[in-house]
Parts: C-alpha cells; sequence; structure tokens
C-alpha cells in the first residue's frame, strides 16, 4: 500500500516538474537554497522530483521490485519510515560532500530506492538481485559489495552526473533502519549484513573525517602533480563555463546571435538549462 502510495506521488510530483519550471527549480536538491535559505524542505521534496521519463521509470520499476517484499516484512509504517530516512539520508550526505558547491543541484527518488534495496538485502539475503542489461541475477550480498565499489568510485572520479552520494548514503541509511526495525535480521543474516554494510559505514566515516581525500585522479582530470582535488575540480570548471557563456554573450552582442556555430549554439542552450 504505501509503495504505491509512493509510487504515485512521484508520478505526480515529477509530471508536475517536467510541465513547469518553477515549480520544478522550488523544489529541486540546491545546494545554496538548502545552507542559505535554509529551505530544508527541498532534502525531500527533490526525491520526488526526476529529469524525465527514463529517470522515473527506472527509479519506479526499481522500487516495485523490492518494495512488496520490504513493507509486507516490515509493515506499512515502518517501510514508510525507511523510505523517507533513506532518501534524507542520501540527500544529507550529497548535501556534506558538496557543501562548497553552491550551484550543485540534484533530484530523484534513487537515494530512497537503493534503501530500500539495500533493507531487503539485509532482511532477505538469499535472494538474488538482478539488473535490466544481465540475464542472469547476483546474490544479494555480492550485489551489495560491487554497488559499494562503483560508488565509492563514481564519488573519487566524478566522471558522470550519478549522485553516487546520495545512492550510497541511502543504502547505508536503508540497511541500518532495516537492522534496527527488525532486530532478528541482524542475528539470522549478520555476515551478509557485516559485508556489505562495514565498508559501506567505513567509507562514509572515511570522507567525513577526511573530505580531501575525495581526489580526481583519472585520464579526463590528471594534472601535472597527478591529484586534483574535487573543490578545485567544480570550482574551476564552474569557473570555465562562466567564462565561455561571456563569451558567447559578447558575440551575440557584436555580430548577433546569427552569428554563433551550432557548437555554440547548443552551448548556450546548455546554460540556459
Amino acid at each position: 500500500m504505501i509503495g504505491f502510495i509512493l509510487l504515485i506521488a512521484n508520478f505526480g510530483f515529477s509530471y508536475r516538474g517536467f510541465n513547469n519550471a518553477t515549480f520544478f527549480e522550488s523544489y529541486k536538491f540546491d545546494v545554496d537554497r538548502i545552507l542559505i535559505d535554509r529551505d530544508f524542505t527541498r532534502l525531500i521534496s527533490s526525491g520526488f522530483l526526476h529529469v524525465g521519463w527514463m529517470h522515473l521509470i527506472f527509479n519506479m520499476l526499481s522500487l516495485l521490485a523490492f518494495s512488496n517484499l520490504v513493507e509486507m516484512g516490515l509493515g506499512p509504517l515502518k517501510f514508510g519510515i525507511l523510505y523517507l530516512g533513506s532518501l534524507l539520508g542520501g540527500n544529507l550526505l550529497a548535501l556534506y560532500v558538496h557543501r562548497h558547491h553552491g550551484d550543485y543541484s540534484a533530484v530523484g527518488a534513487s537515494g530512497a530506492v537503493c534503501g530500500v534495496i539495500f533493507a531487503s538485502i539485509a532482511l532477505y539475503p538469499g535472494i538474488g538481485v538482478g539488473a535490466f542489461f544481465l540475464p542472469f541475477y547476483l546474490p544479494s550480498w555480492l550485489y551489495g559489495l560491487l554497488y559499494i565499489l562503483i560508488s565509492v568510485y563514481g564519488i573519487k572520479s566524478q566522471r558522470d552526473n550519478i549522485g553516487h552520494e546520495a545512492h550510497l548514503g541511502g543504502a547505508l541509511i536503508g540497511m541500518l533502519l532495516a537492522v534496527v526495525m527488525q532486530p532478528s535480521a541482524l542475528s539470522e543474516n549478520w555476515l551478509t549484513i557485516m559485508l556489505v554494510g562495514i565498508p559501506m559505514l567505513a567509507f562514509v566515516f572515511y570522507i567525513v573525517l577526511f573530505p580531501g581525500a575525495l581526489v580526481i585522479n583519472n585520464f579526463s582530470f590528471k594534472r601535472r602533480n597527478n591529484y586534483y582535488d574535487v573543490d578545485h575540480f567544480y570550482n574551476e570548471n564552474r569557473a570555465n563555463r562562466q567564462q565561455e557563456m561571456n563569451r558567447l554573450l559578447e558575440k551575440i552582442k557584436r555580430k548577433g546571435i546569427g552569428s554563433l556555430t551550432k557548437k555554440e549554439r547548443d552551448d548556450l542552450d546548455g546554460f540556459s538549462g
């Protein structure tokens, strides 16, 4: 029941955001609006917005795949608390990681959905976890370990636009809440919970204690000193975007918008978005 209500809420809220840019901007995860304006509702509301139909449908299919099992095991009230707690936990971790990146924004239910998935791993370690692109199922504990490694690499490399921080934070909170709500799972499934939970917890503590460890060290962003601080990268990238936008606006002022190449028009559309 709660899983179905959450699914309807995600579709309704996201559909409104698809058709109303002001609504979308008012409720998305935005670091400056949360930290400066104290608009903490965005920590929850952003989890019901999505950037498009594919993003929304993928998250909701994942929710449907696991919500019934977890809700039946915990009960509707506890399941609702777990869902919202995972959503909040994921966004709080993302807020901490990006606290110096004022224009960082994100949307999506991924943190909450990951919380439901990892709760199912804690409660039902014998289940297989599948992915749409794999023709087979992985043992839940192996899926959990692989997921952690991918999230850790994603946070450190910053090579894509996926909110790995929210995924990782939501997964950790979902597993912890499942164990708290159903303590018998810890005694029955302690090995799986330790295998998956300890690495997640260790990495979260690591980035909280040593935020400077989030460095860029890959082929795309290597520098002469081989290590590139994530704040440095983010702020330099932001400055470069601003500089390029200023150049395009100056060109329009001097020669008119017809002087822009197709690539420059595409870049300007991207800056506008």
